[in-house]
């Protein structure tokens, strides 16, 4: 799942080099931190969050084909 948000996030990017994704697994849940440049929050963001949201979505499917649980965190 870590790779499938990397990918993501440097499409949308400006600096890809600059994208970080940090995975925190547990037992039946995972947290997925994603670490971008600070000009290009607001396209990861996108606007009212919404494409925060639709990464979010797209995350939660690929979790549920694993039996998991995915919390993805833009920091």
């Amino acid at each position: 799942m870590k790779e499938l948000l990397e990918v993501i996030a440097k499409s949308l990017v400006d600096v890809p080099e600059s994208v970080d994704v940090r995975e925190k697994d547990g037992e039946q849940s995972v947290v997925l931190e994603l670490r971008v440049a600070d000009g290009d929050m607001g396209k990861v963001i996108g606007k009212r969050g919404r494409i925060a949201q639709s990464i979010r979505t797209v995350m939660q499917a690929a979790a549920n084909r694993e039996n998991k649980r995915v919390t993805v965190e833009i920091i």
